[in-house]
């Protein structure tokens, strides 16, 4: 069985071992990178394509020819025509659970660094305010504790599980939203509207679908508390960036930091890297990662392609969505 992996820069800047998927295959072709003009002829005559973000839709299954399984290096599938894939027959797996931890530290970090006002502190060393203090500490921004705070988190799965067992450690109360688009009535879930309302904290982790997108729009961010704070590992079209920014600037909400945006690389530009944005925190779409999550990410794609050969249903997208 042959495989290619078209974009394993995504996951490595050489510190990745990939001999765990040649010893699942009896010939493997890696690609750093893959320009969209390159992906039909470097997808021909391979049974199993692995990609991170890379779009494989209907045209790219077909120009394949022999594709049986397309294996993700990531949890989220938006890039994929599931529909396409399932009425050829084509498996379509993810991984899940690999990169938790990192992105429950990632979360934690951003939160941190904002309720701190490490950037502001910062800066005022850099200006000089503490040589020239008269006293021998600086009270210019308000630190809060994160003890006995509300954090809502929007996804439970592993993600936010993770996120939900780091902050019960820091002593915070824990609500978990219904499900956006369901009628969820687990007795352990809340409404989203009350969440917004009630959150102190609110964390994303929910995958991108049409429920989702622009989930954290203008009305979502009116609801808030003017002191809450929004982190967004997830996905980056799951929040209105305009309407973010807005409320940043106008002091709706305290503060948020973002990992994800709606277009990465933003090679067009995006409304959150603007400069002068208050108590705003962006990362490069970092919070998966850690160098343990990506090795284990290489992992999980071996351990996918092994069920495949043997018929297993491990990790099977279209059978979630059927």
């Amino acid at each position: 069985m042959r495989g290619v992996f078209l974009d394993f820069a995504t996951v490595s800047n050489g510190d990745i071992d990939y001999s765990p998927l040649e010893k699942e295959l009896d010939e493997l072709v890696v690609h750093d990178v893959t320009a969209l003009y390159q992906l039909h002829e470097r997808v021909q005559g391979f049974d199993i394509v692995m990609t991170n973000k890379l779009r494989i839709d209907e045209e790219t299954m077909n120009a394949a020819g022999n594709l049986r399984l397309i294996n993700l290096a990531a949890t989220g599938y938006n890039n994929i025509d599931i529909n396409a894939a399932r009425h050829r027959g084509i498996a379509v797996t993810n991984i899940r659970g690999y990169c938790s931890d990192s992105v429950a530290q990632h979360v934690f970090t951003l939160l941190l660094a904002l309720t701190q006002h490490l950037h502001g502190y910062q800066a005022l060393l850099a200006e000089g305010a503490w040589r020239n203090a008269p006293q021998f500490t600086l009270l210019n921004y308000p630190v809060r504790e994160l003890v006995g705070k509300v954090l809502g988190i929007i996804g439970y799965g592993e993600l936010g599980k993770r996120t939900a067992e780091l902050a019960t450690a820091f002593g915070m109360e824990v609500l978990i939203a219904q499900r956006p688009g369901m009628d969820d009535k687990r007795p352990d879930r809340i409404a989203l509207k009350e969440l917004f309302k009630r959150a102190d904290v609110i964390s994303l982790h929910c995958p991108l679908t049409p429920d989702t997108e622009n989930l954290i729009d203008n009305k979502a961010l009116t609801t808030m508390k003017p002191t809450a704070i929004l982190i967004n590992t997830s996905r980056g079209a799951v929040v209105d960036e305009n309407a973010l920014v807005s409320a940043l600037m106008d002091g709706q909400i305290a503060g948020a930091g973002i990992d994800v945006l709606s277009q990465e690389p933003p090679i067009d530009g995006n409304p959150l890297l603007r400069e002068g944005i208050p108590n705003l925190i962006v990362t490069p779409h970092i919070a998966w990662a850690a160098r343990e999550s990506r090795q284990r990410a290489i992992e999980e794609m071996a351990k996918n392609i092994a069920a495949f050969r043997n018929n297993e249903m491990r990790n099977r997208v279209e059978v979630e969505k059927s």
